[in-house]
């Protein structure tokens, strides 16, 4: 199928425009690939301190073994719907990384908030800020630089940039998204619409307007619309950073563990450990894949700023009026 004209447009246009600041990444990033395995190129004081509390059979494969490290980042807590199935994901990816000869260890974790609880009170205003505090904890977990690959766990608004922002920093390690999966659906968001104009009349109370909301929010998963938070995962897919379709299945569903150990399995890259580096997953036609998705499927408008600085941070530059010509 022939590339769509103003689709090709746009993306030669965002190539030319970025060379001097993708160049520049780029050459970071190959700069950090031809440096030694962590445990060989790193003081022994570093090694001891990076690998202490690692089970001992993990710390000889590690150390002695050369065996791949892979980093996980985190945006568990158990008050957020779509974050609180991640408890026990580092667990399973451990386990998971054994198997294949490699460790894991959880590099940090980075704050999580919902717009869904903030909204209307004075904790918002730290919505927006809390994406650059998440890039910024996404990086410090990853700065002890011991690691062959990156898992990041996480799922809403600010959440998913601000983790893109900061795996983007440390573009050499190959590094996949795991989501925990949408809501199953409650009371239909037509339904619970009703109720809200009933309650504004004066016809319902509180008792009611809370059941109604409760039966629409009701467990794990990500909220039961088409908001910020599904969008990051529609786009993550088309850009190739999920394992493909693992968006869709709710938490709890048979298959969601094994599609959490094949995040691992993909980062390792198989038997060869040949998964790219984001920083060269990501590129201008990523970018402009994202782009696509988000205007077909009727995306959030939050995304209009977050994949700015996506692009920014791999080193390309992106604009609103290659949204608008898309």
């Amino acid at each position: 199928m022939k590339l769509h004209d103003t689709v090709a447009l746009v993306t030669e246009r965002i190539i030319r425009r970025s060379l001097s600041t993708r160049d520049a990444y780029l050459a970071r990033l190959e700069a950090a690939l031809q440096r030694p395995p962590a445990a060989q190129r790193l003081g022994c004081a570093n090694v001891a301190h990076a690998f202490a509390a690692l089970p001992g059979n993990d710390k000889l494969r590690v150390v002695a073994e050369k065996a791949p490290n892979i980093g996980i980042v985190t945006a568990y807590n158990d008050m957020l719907s779509a974050h609180a199935p991640f408890q026990h994901y580092p667990d399973l990816i451990k386990a998971e990384a054994r198997k294949h000869g490699a460790t894991a260890q959880v590099a940090g974790g980075v704050p999580a908030m919902c717009d869904g609880v903030t909204q209307g009170t004075p904790g918002m205003e730290l919505s927006l800020f809390s994406r650059d505090v998440i890039a910024m904890a996404t990086a410090v977990s990853l700065s002890h630089d011991v690691f062959a690959g990156a898992l990041m766990l996480g799922v809403c608004d600010k959440i998913v940039p601000g983790l893109l922002i900061g795996a983007l920093q440390f573009g050499h390690l190959p590094t996949v998204f795991v989501p925990a999966g949408p809501m199953t659906s409650g009371l239909s968001n037509n339904e619970k619409s009703k109720v809200r104009e009933r309650a504004a009349q004066g016809l319902v109370g509180r008792t009611e307007l809370l059941a109604a909301e409760s039966a629409a929010y009701h467990g794990a998963g990500t909220c039961t619309f088409y908001g910020t938070a599904n969008s990051n995962q529609m786009l993550l897919e088309t850009m190739g950073l999920h394992v493909p379709g693992t968006a869709f299945i709710n938490p709890g569903a048979v298959v969601r563990d094994e599609l959490t150990r094949e995040a691992l399995r993909t980062v390792l890259g198989g038997a060869d450990f040949t998964c790219p580096p984001i920083g060269r997953v990501v590129d201008e036609r990523c970018i402009v894949n994202a782009m696509v998705a988000l205007l077909a499927t009727g995306g959030s408008t939050n995304h209009l700023i977050h994949w700015v600085a996506v692009a920014r941070a791999a080193g390309i530059v992106i604009d609103w009026d290659d949204f608008s010509a898309l």
